[in-house]
């Protein structure tokens, strides 16, 4: 298998971990979500236990009395030591009739739904929760021991204002030693209580009965309503529901933490999985560089092999063409030789000589280039390089100048100057008769350069670099090779060496990062 099928192999699988734990966090997030919502109907459920306890507690013949049941219901909405609900959660409660309108309402019920079922109903700030109400309990199941909030004379007086009822004058009676009248100003009729404290049933069976069931008995300040309209009072406001309105800020905060904990802990596991492929990554780069750099050596070795072996082919080569060259010679020089033997013989001498130029040049080029350091002054090495071409110069008419300041550096002489003759070398080839060429040397801090520039015909910015690969070459006499020389030369000092444009005209060799020495 390779690198390139293994890495994509390694980030599928990252790919599908960090896939499986944002799904992990996303079912977590949902689970947590699912709790808080379990404990706010926890809540809920305690409240409507507690709820149908006190008013198990308050009743008296089925009956809850407003004024009695109204105190309890606020102090667990707006109860600051209320243990059962904080503020923050319970807002508040409703207690509904048969058909759904409220009996009793304390606290904020805008958010309860209008004549709504059984069931929850969650909102953004919000949630109902609507219980049904059999006998005293939420939890008892059905029962015929229903239950009436009936209201306090205060509250019964503010009712039959209303268009509900009938509100007939009530039969004035004249009191009597039992009678007394209550704060309402409504006559009620008083009898002995029994043992438990409970006063004692009237006369009439069917007052025995509760205020819940037909013909039950009316409390004292409403003795004077018709039995039609009691009936009406008693259906209106009979227990069938509960509503209880909770405030969900609780539990978005704890959505809302939780979704924060959930988003961190998906971040840093795709950080940790962007690591890991990033890991990964260097580690397939680094295996590919070292499978190359182990191709490259073996090349390397076969190459110097090659190198060798040419090396070795191209010297044994020269000797042959010497005693090509020397018969050819001989043969110009007979007495005898007629003028065509001559022109063939200098030909075949010419050609010789290319070959043996070319041959040179190639074990000059495939020669290992072992450095041997020492201090070298810059112009009086250039002055021999200019010396050694005095020839060319003249025969071309080139004018050469040296300039810049006086500067030593540390390089090998003769490799040194073998570079220097071919840059000049390649200068005067690319001249006409009559140009000019400057060799310029200078020191930036610590280390020198060198220039060659020429007003010759320049060379176009495409070929700027490749002017310096083997057998690449732009004169018809050339070998291609002179420059690579230059090249080997450079690099294996440890200097740079680039091609630039001469302006106005021409070429520019430009050598840098000699190092300077006292």
């Amino acid at each position: 298998m390779d690198i390139s099928r293994r890495s994509t192999m390694i980030y599928g699988l990252l790919l599908a971990v960090w896939v499986l734990v944002l799904g992990w966090q996303v079912e977590e997030h949902f689970r947590v979500q699912d709790a808080a919502r379990t404990e706010l109907r926890g809540s809920a459920g305690v409240i409507a236990n507690f709820l149908s306890a006190t008013i198990r507690g308050l009743r008296w013949r089925g009956a809850v009395v407003q004024d009695r049941l109204e105190p309890v219901l606020n102090l667990l909405v707006n109860g600051h030591t209320n243990e059962l609900a904080r503020p923050s959660e319970l807002i508040g409660i409703t207690l509904l009739n048969s058909v759904g309108d409220p009996v009793v309402s304390v606290g904020d019920t805008n958010f309860a739904q209008p004549n709504p079922a059984q069931g929850e109903y969650w909102g953004r700030d919000a949630v109902t929760f609507v219980n049904p109400v059999y006998g005293v309990s939420v939890n008892e199941g059905v029962t015929n021991n229903s239950i009436v909030v009936l209201p306090s004379p205060r509250n019964m007086t503010n009712e039959m204002r209303g268009r509900d009822f009938p509100h007939p004058e009530p039969p004035r009676e004249e009191p009597s030693t039992n009678d007394t009248t209550n704060a309402a100003g409504v006559m009620e009729l008083r009898h002995p209580p029994h043992e438990d404290g409970e006063p004692p049933p009237p006369p009439d069976g069917n007052e025995a009965r509760g205020p819940g069931r037909r013909g039950g008995r009316r409390p004292p300040w409403m003795g004077w309503m018709s039995e039609d309209a009691f009936k009406g009072l008693i259906a209106k406001r009979e227990l069938h529901g509960l509503v209880l309105t909770m405030s969900t800020e609780k539990y978005r905060a704890v959505c809302v933490n939780d979704l924060w904990l959930r988003f961190v802990i998906v971040f840093f596991a795709g950080i940790s999985v962007a690591g890991f492929g990033l890991a990964w990554r260097t580690v397939a780069r680094t295996s590919e560089l070292q499978i190359r750099l182990v191709r490259a050596s073996e090349l390397n070795t076969h190459l110097k092999e090659m190198n060798l072996a040419a090396a070795g082919l191209a010297h044994e080569t020269r000797n042959p063409l010497n005693i090509i060259r020397g018969m050819a010679q001989m043969l110009s020089r007979q007495p005898d030789a007629s003028p065509e033997i001559q022109e063939k013989s200098h030909a075949i001498v010419n050609e010789t000589d290319k070959v043996t130029a070319q041959l040179n040049e190639f074990i000059n080029y495939s020669r290992p280039r072992e450095i041997r350091r020492a201090v070298l002054p810059l112009h009086p090495a250039i002055q021999e390089v200019v010396r050694a071409l005095n020839y060319d110069l003249e025969e071309k008419k080139v004018k050469l100048e040296v300039k810049g300041e006086p500067v030593s550096i540390e390089a090998d002489e003769q490799l040194f100057r073998q570079m220097l003759f071919n840059l000049l070398l390649n200068a005067v080839q690319a001249l006409e008769t009559g140009g000019e060429i400057q060799v310029i040397t200078g020191k930036r801090a610590a280390e020198a350069f060198l220039e060659i520039r020429d007003n010759g015909p320049g060379v176009p910015p495409d070929r700027r670099k490749e002017i310096f690969k083997p057998y690449f070459t732009t004169h018809q006499k050339g070998t291609g090779l002179g420059l690579a020389v230059v090249q080997q030369i450079v690099l294996a000092h440890g200097w740079e060496i680039e091609c630039l444009a001469n302006e106005p005209k021409g070429a520019a060799f430009r050598v840098t990062h000699l190092k300077v020495t006292g």
